[in-house]
């Protein structure tokens, strides 16, 4: 890969763009070197699953964790713990090297919004990705620090404004039609305080383990149903046969 702009200021003001494919002999999508914590490696999961398996927002969309985002040729990826990119969709093939990553030139555009789990002081999201994601402009910008390494505040939004961020007072996204809360309860067997995506109108986006949950209770209820439906019609045929009436 090239060497990387000593400054983030001189990354493109957005994606860049190309009549023709350029060559991206040159460009490695995968490092193989990511490692993370515990907690962060599920609050990852936890945002990106619940996206992809209950978000409905009537256009297509990725949401992803972990995955580069390329917005020049020659200038190194920035790589979001999450992201969210709407009116697109991935190709069928994304073994090919030019699918492999959010190359932002193959898309159009950046994603909407990127969220960024802190944990720690040397990760730069106050500083270096707050300065890439402004710069390319991300429309919103999440920092969610549980442990508040960085900021005063777990959650923070930002979202841009005249090419400028701009703290968000409430947890919503409203140009994109998702909100996020601080909710407390237990996810893969861990109960902790974790970040959750909320749709326009507030309503919690269900991961796997719920909406299965969600699903065996509306089959236990069809169920209990079913049997009492069954014990009414037997007990109105033996009323039937003790008036000496012979039911069908």
């Amino acid at each position: 890969m090239s060497s990387s702009p000593s400054d983030p200021s001189d990354a493109p003001e957005s994606s860049a763009f190309f009549v023709e494919p350029p060559d991206i002999g040159h460009i490695v999508t995968e490092d193989d070197e990511a490692m993370d914590n515990w907690f962060s490696e599920k609050q990852k999961r936890l945002l990106a699953e619940s996206l992809n398996l209950s978000w409905r927002p009537g256009r297509p969309f990725i949401a992803a964790a972990n995955v580069g985002i390329f917005y020049g040729l020659h200038i190194p990826p920035v790589v979001p713990d999450v992201f969210v990119a709407l009116e697109v969709q991935l190709p069928e093939d994304i073994w090919e090297k030019r699918n492999r990553s959010y190359f932002a030139w193959e898309y159009g555009k950046v994603p909407e919004a990127v969220v960024e789990i802190a944990s720690n002081t040397e990760g730069g999201e106050r500083d270096r990705k707050y300065k890439i994601y402004q710069k390319i402009r991300t429309l919103y910008y999440v920092i969610y620090d549980p442990m508040k390494f960085i900021q005063n505040e777990p959650l923070r939004i930002f979202e841009l404004n005249a090419g400028q961020y701009v703290p968000r007072s409430d947890k919503a996204l409203p140009q994109i039609g998702l909100k996020l809360t601080l909710w407390n309860g237990v996810y893969e067997g861990r109960d902790d305080c974790w970040l959750r995506w909320c749709d326009a109108e507030g309503n919690l986006l269900l991961n796997g383990a719920e909406r299965s949950e969600i699903a065996e209770q509306r089959a236990d209820t069809a169920e209990q149903r079913a049997e009492t439906a069954e014990q009414r019609a037997e007990q109105l045929a033996q009323k039937l046969k003790e008036l000496g009436i012979e039911p069908d």
